[in-house]
């Protein structure tokens, strides 16, 4: 990915800021990229230059997340609900997604970064299902980071979709309603082979989840920010990084008392 991946391998210890801990990063990072447009009004600027710094943006964090260990970095990209925004703004946003994966398949390839696309792709333009198709195809056997972008997805839509699914199994015969637990409810999601995300980062302020990976985050810790998302760099991602690092994860449990 053109200046957007370090050539240097990942999980290098000289990449890795001092302030963190290498044995207790997050192994799987989600965030909901928000704020492109209140990052162009305030300077005066079209939304649509708010999306293009978003994707630099982007591209710091998956090249930091890359140097640093991380192992999966899942985004937010375009929910099921944006179709609601004016039609040039989707397109641009259509337009933009095929850009960049035009421009930056390459790079990626040969960082070895694993790309998925996880949504209802069927509504999406032929030409950018196209380049999904191919850019899924061709990292498919990467072995570096796992890269998902989750577009034209919504979390409700995914758990229906899941549950369909798992009806289709019962009344052909081939699944008895008693072996569906929380495994095989999984493995019907988009992300059936992905750990679920350890930290969820929100920028711009905004508290709440949006219908994201629902399932995924019962266990996620959260971190907001105010910072608006062309705006979070290496220094936004530290303090991600080390509020995750000073909490006590239990899921569920109580804290021993040594």
């Amino acid at each position: 990915m053109s200046r957007a991946l370090a050539t240097t391998p990942s999980n290098s210890p000289q990449l890795l800021p001092p302030q963190l801990d290498a044995t207790r990063l997050p192994r799987h990072v989600a965030v909901i990229m928000d704020g492109n447009g209140r990052w162009a009004r305030q300077r005066g600027l079209p939304r649509v230059m708010g999306h293009r710094s978003g994707v630099e943006a982007l591209k710091r964090t998956l090249r930091l997340c890359s140097d640093w260990g991380i192992g999966a970095l899942t985004v937010y990209a375009f929910s099921t609900e944006n179709w609601t925004r004016p039609g040039e703004e989707v397109t641009f946003l259509m337009t933009l997604f095929e850009r960049v994966l035009e421009r930056e398949l390459e790079g990626l390839n040969r960082e070895q970064v694993r790309i998925r696309f996880l949504g209802d792709l069927d509504r999406l333009p032929d030409g950018l299902r196209s380049l999904i198709d191919d850019a899924t195809q061709r990292t498919a056997a990467n072995t570096g980071i796992h890269f998902n972008v989750c577009t034209n997805y919504g979390g409700r839509s995914e758990l229906v979709r899941a549950a369909r699914r798992l009806a289709e199994q019962v009344a052909c015969g081939d699944l008895d309603p008693a072996a569906i637990d929380e495994g095989r409810f999984s493995a019907e999601l988009f992300t059936q082979d992905e750990l679920d995300p350890d930290l969820l980062i929100r920028t711009s302020g905004e508290q709440r989840i949006s219908n994201f990976l629902l399932w995924q985050l019962a266990y996620a810790e959260l971190h907001i920010t105010s910072t608006l998302w062309p705006d979070f760099d290496q220094e936004a991602l530290l303090g991600a990084l080390l509020d995750y690092q000073g909490r006590q994860r239990r899921f569920g449990s109580v804290e021993s008392q040594a």
